[in-house]
Order: structure tokens, then sequence, then C-alpha cells
């Protein structure tokens, strides 16, 4: 399976398909992986690999994917990552759909590099809303981990990797100003839980009136008319 090298980072992926490109950014926190997608209410890598070429990935230290850890790590440095690994393809422009985190590195590759991103699917957004201690924990559980693996990193290190991923508001990575303001066609299904607000995809929809919303995305009745709306929308924006 193919993995993707630069800078000590080592980054797992996998291609689906054959059409326009869109690049996937898995559920999971900070371990957020292509296997996540195979418990979703719809998987898309199965349910779009008809239609296009699609490219899931494990986010660094998660999954099959590994790197170095620093102080001055947050949203950028995946984004770099996702930036490198369009370029590896030679893909200049795509679709993004991310769940869960994956919504947030949507969001930040659509702020960092707009003219490469067509549209974007924002499934189950993470975001603020009198949760941040989970957010903390979660990290901490992956920071735990991460230290059994590199001896030398810190807590210090970690701590402050923590606040830059987190200790933010919002949706983390990108403020309302940016949403309000973004002519990426967008495309939301809501979340509903602690990890993933439903005033958090209330607020995004409000910001910015162009997004598309899907309310009811993940009972077993209500996923393939989802999967079907997001096929729909992402086949109307390729270009």
């Amino acid at each position: 399976m193919p993995a993707f090298e630069r800078n000590g980072v080592s980054l797992y992926y996998e291609e689906f398909g054959h059409g326009y490109p869109l690049l996937l950014f898995a559920p999971g926190g900070m371990r957020s992986a292509i296997e996540f997608w195979h418990r979703s209410p719809f998987d898309p890598t199965r349910e779009f690999a008809a239609d296009f070429r699609v490219i899931a990935m494990d986010q660094r230290n998660a999954g099959r994917s590994h790197g170095p850890i620093s102080a001055a790590d947050g949203w950028h440095t995946y984004t770099a990552d996702h930036l490198a690994l369009l370029d590896h393809l030679k893909i200049d422009r795509c679709h993004v759909m991310g769940g869960c985190i994956g919504s947030s590195y949507c969001l930040n590759i659509a702020r960092t590099a707009p003219d490469r991103i067509s549209a974007a699917v924002l499934q189950n957004p993470i975001g603020l809303h009198e949760n941040r201690p989970a957010f903390f924990e979660m990290f901490d559980g992956w920071a735990a981990e991460m230290k059994t693996r590199q001896p030398n990193l810190t807590d210090a290190a970690l701590a402050a990797f923590r606040q830059n991923m987190y200790g933010t508001d919002f949706v983390f990575c990108v403020g309302p100003d940016f949403v309000r303001s973004c002519e990426i066609p967008m495309l939301l299904l809501c979340g509903d839980d602690l990890y993933h607000p439903a005033p958090i995809s209330a607020a995004i929809a409000r910001l910015n009136p162009k997004i598309e919303v899907i309310q009811e995305w993940k009972t077993p009745a209500a996923a393939p008319l989802a999967a079907a709306r997001v096929r729909e929308f992402l086949k109307r924006h390729q270009s």
C-alpha cells in the first residue's frame, strides 16, 4: 500500500475509483484514519468510488502514518501534509470531505489554499460548546500513546500542541469570519453530540446561508438519501 514520505513523516493513503479527485479526512479525532470511514453511516471510500477518484489517508501519527511531534505543531501542520500529498499525486484541484475532526481539516485547507478546493463536505463538524475538557481528555489519551512510541517527547511539547489544536473556540482551526466570507461551495451534515455539537453546525449554517444543509443522515433510513445528495452536490461542483 502507498505511503508518501516528507520531512520525516510517512503518510499512508489509499485510492479508490477514478474520475474527479475527492480527498477524504476521516473521523477519529487525533486518531483520524481510514478505518473510521468503514464505521460511518455511509462509507465514502465505497460510496463514491464509482464516480470519483477517492483518496483516503491516515493523518500523521494515526493508523499507519507516523512522524515527529513538536510544540509548534497545529492545524497548519496537517494542512501542509494535505497539500504535499496533493502535490505528490499531481492533483491541482479537488473536492474535500471530512468527518468529525476532518471537517476542520476541510475548513483549514479551504482557507489556506482556496484555489485548490472546488467543494467541501463537512460531516459532523467538531467545535467548542461546553466541551473543552472532553477535547483535552481525548488529546491526552492519544498523547500518552505517542509518548510510548516517541520516548523523547516531552509533556511541555504535547501541552503546547494541545493548546494549538483545541485552545481556541468555534471549530478551532478557523474563526466565524472565514466561514461567513468563504465562497467555496459547502455541504454540511449536521452534528448532534458532545464532540460535534448541534449549536456549532447551526452556527456554520447561519454564518453562510449559501451552505447546503442535511440535518438527518445517521440513521439506516437517512444514510442512503444523504449519500445520494452528497454525490449530487459533488458532481454539480466539480471543475
